[in-house]
């Protein structure tokens, strides 16, 4: 019997004995194709020399050391490296252990930007349905993933949440794409109106949605009508890159390609790339000159946030992320959905073949014709991951696409070091699997 608490107590999961490139082996020796990259987490693959290396130095010279007391190497890099490579005014950078810490960090500083800055009154997030942001209770709260957020919601702050940018469900039939952008990004305008601006802290959102809808990318200009409305009302942007972030849409971050600047940007997974837990708060001076400027102390913090073996390892990856391979995910990416469309495109059952770079999603429909999804009680995505993990294909299918109860997709988010032959290979499991529960 195992002592591990674990993910599903129900089931018990083979062993993972070890990974090489875009393979992970279990006990057994079976290979199965990492085409999720864990949670879009392995974007350099398994066993990279590289980052191993770093890691191993840094444990030898100084594996650990209190932010209280110290800064140190690997931290002051990463930031550094991270900063110039970041767009806009992201100036300051807050090292913590993962994706949720990031965004608690988000909300709290914030929070703490409008208290330094004599508006207490501010107290409100806004975030969108059909969005993830976290586990823990703040990060949980903000998000719009209605499973994950149900048995806990008594205890949670109230988050407004407006329609997400989901234009294969949304737009419709005489409406353009820019005008479907604008037509759902003002209805943060009518939610601050109707709350009242002044009590509102920030906006968040990702800037292509994860998990919760399956690599749903937005239209032309809705960002920059969000940014607008965001300018108009005071109110900060925070924008969650910690899935869609660190090279995964082809940009090393994802709201680059929307022409557009961030108040607060969190990440992770990638920026680690799963060789260290490690995620990171980015904010503009300004943000942080507030802080600097009163009370001096960000009221917050984590044993191991600035972590120097985990920053380490984050500087090994993020070197070889903007040496090309960020580039490469791009091409790669390009390649992937070619050969998905041409497989899946005229699917009865796959409505939508979606996403950026080596971000990818594939809508599972029950009717092709009428975008009907399947009935919730089949548990299509739960089939969906089961078949194809018996087919040594990992990959990330998650139930309630439409509205937190309907709908089923299947999210591939592969190393960016995959080849040629590793796209035949995703598409033939991926083809293999749909057969048998479709």
């Amino acid at each position: 019997m195992s002592h591990v608490f674990a993910r599903n107590s129900k089931s018990v999961p083979p062993r993972a004995a070890s990974g090489k490139g875009v393979y992970l082996y279990d006990a057994d020796g079976k290979q199965y194709f990492d085409g999720s990259g864990g949670a879009a987490v392995s974007c350099l693959g398994h066993g990279d020399t590289d980052v191993i290396r770093a890691i191993q130095e840094q444990v030898a010279s100084l594996s650990y050391a209190h932010t209280s007391f110290f800064t140190s190497d690997p931290a002051e890099e990463l930031a550094d490296r991270l900063v110039a490579a970041a767009p806009g005014h992201l100036e300051k950078v807050y090292f913590v252990s993962g994706g949720s810490e990031a965004v608690e960090a988000a909300l709290k500083l914030a929070r703490q930007y409008f208290v330094e800055t004599g508006e207490p009154a501010r107290r409100h997030f806004i975030a969108r349905r059909q969005s993830y942001h976290g586990n823990t209770l703040g990060a949980l709260a903000t998000g719009g993933n209605v499973w994950r957020k149900q048995a806990f919601a008594p205890i949670m702050v109230d988050t407004s949440l407006i329609s997400p940018c989901y234009a294969y469900r949304g737009q419709q039939e005489d409406e353009s794409a820019f005008d479907y952008g604008q037509r759902v990004a003002n209805e943060l305008e009518a939610e601050l109106e109707r709350v009242g601006p002044e009590t509102v802290i920030a906006f968040v959102a990702e800037p292509v949605v994860g998990a919760t809808l399956g690599a749903v990318a937005p239209v032309e200009g809705y960002f920059k009508r969000v940014r607008d409305i965001c300018d108009r009302h005071g109110i900060l942007l925070i924008l969650d890159e910690v899935m869609c972030g660190m090279g995964r849409t082809g940009s090393l971050f994802a709201h680059a390609q929307e022409g557009i600047t961030a108040d607060i940007v969190t990440i992770a997974k990638g920026l680690g790339a799963g060789y260290q837990p490690i995620g990171a708060m980015m904010c503009t001076g300004k943000i942080h000159e507030a802080i600097a400027n009163g009370s001096g102390f960000f009221q917050h913090g984590h044993t191991y946030i600035g972590h120097p073996t985990a920053c380490a390892a984050g500087n090994a990856v993020v070197a070889k992320l903007t040496g090309g391979l960020v580039a490469r995910c791009a091409e790669m990416g390009e390649t992937l959905q070619a050969a998905l469309r041409s497989e899946f495109g005229q699917h009865p059952h796959i409505g939508d073949i979606r996403g950026r770079g080596l971000f990818i999603g594939l809508e599972v429909v029950r009717d092709r014709a009428d975008k009907q999804p399947f009935d919730p009680s089949k548990a299509t995505h739960k089939k969906l991951k089961q078949t194809a993990f018996a087919n040594g294909l990992l990959c990330y299918p998650m139930g309630g696409t439409v509205d937190g109860q309907y709908g089923d997709h299947v999210l591939l988010a592969p190393p960016f070091i995959m080849e040629d032959a590793h796209v035949d290979e995703i598409v033939s499991k991926l083809k293999k699997t749909f057969d048998a529960v479709l």
